[in-house]
């Protein structure tokens, strides 16, 4: 539209409005529109950056061969969980196999964050978070795009969608390969999924996950990790991950037989942990549960 067409629009509103007040009025709505949508945008925090791990949460779980404390598998998922054996990884396929993007928040490592913007208007396309060793680069597009058909194929980091809610940005994961919630071997499907919430206060950046999987899990299983901004960077990548041969393990893939798992009451004789909390029966995780826990034995 010419100028002398917006001038003309302007005088015909102007004159149908009932004069120049009119105009001021619509102009100073234009103005606060305007200023609502600076605020808004501005409640966006600045993500990218060098994130040191600070291991004030203990995620990892892989002290003892039986352990999914924590956990609320379902009866499914720990019967698979009770058949895993880590002598699995001494088999050269599985030794870089990789982990779903749930490991961010479990693994020992930090966070390299950067963007991608529109090179047009300037605003955020995608934020990808750099691999590791074991753990394939995340992207988490911002530009509105849908998740692929449940068909398409699953890996490793699978497809993330971002979206802002007031300051904090919210991950949505989809499409990652099956995999495992924890390194002793409980399990998740390529059906699970993964929201992440990015809390920043100061410089510190809080990772709250949740992770639902209609397979293995009864109910949601929440996570949560810390990091702290660093001047020192960190590498977008981690250490190649190498294979070696580590000694036969056999003709079959290590595992045990139902019920012939020999850590299984390990927690329990150790350390006292009752064994329905050491296999992640679901009601073991709220407070409730210890009004059900027995006066303890001396751990032996």
């Amino acid at each position: 539209m010419g100028s002398n067409a917006v001038y003309c629009k302007m005088s015909w509103s102007n004159v149908q409005s009932g004069g120049p007040k009119s105009v001021g009025a619509a102009i100073l709505a234009a103005a606060l529109m305007g200023l609502f949508a600076c605020r808004a945008a501005s409640g966006q925090v600045e993500l990218t950056g060098s994130w040191a791990v600070r291991n004030h949460e203990v995620l990892t779980g892989d002290g003892l061969p039986v352990d999914f404390a924590g956990i609320p598998l379902n009866d499914e998922a720990r019967i698979r969980a009770l058949s895993y054996s880590q002598s699995q990884l001494e088999m050269v396929e599985r030794q870089c196999q990789g982990w779903p993007a749930f490991y961010l928040v479990q693994g020992p490592f930090g966070l390299k964050i950067w963007s991608e913007t529109d090179p047009i208007k300037g605003n955020v396309i995608a934020y990808i978070i750099g691999a590791w060793e074991d753990r394939a680069p995340l992207t988490i597009w911002m530009d509105g795009r849908a998740h692929p058909s449940e068909y398409a194929e699953h890996t490793r980091a699978g497809f993330t969608t971002g979206k802002w809610e007031g300051d904090t940005l919210v991950a949505y994961t989809t499409h990652m390969k099956a995999g495992f919630l924890r390194k002793t071997g409980a399990p998740s499907s390529d059906e699970a999924t993964l929201t992440t919430r990015f809390y920043r206060h100061g410089d510190l950046l809080t990772l709250l996950a949740i992770i639902e999987d209609p397979i293995y899990l009864a109910e949601p299983w929440i996570l949560s990790k810390s990091f702290q901004l660093t001047a020192t960077p960190l590498p977008p990548i981690g250490p190649p991950c190498i294979t070696a041969y580590e000694g036969s393990v056999g003709a079959t893939a290590p595992h045990y037989l139902p019920e012939k798992n020999p850590f299984v009451d390990e927690m329990t004789t150790k350390f006292g942990v009752p064994r329905a909390a050491a296999l992640g029966q679901p009601e073991t995780l709220y407070p409730e549960y210890r009004k059900q826990i027995p006066a303890a034995a001396p751990a032996k």
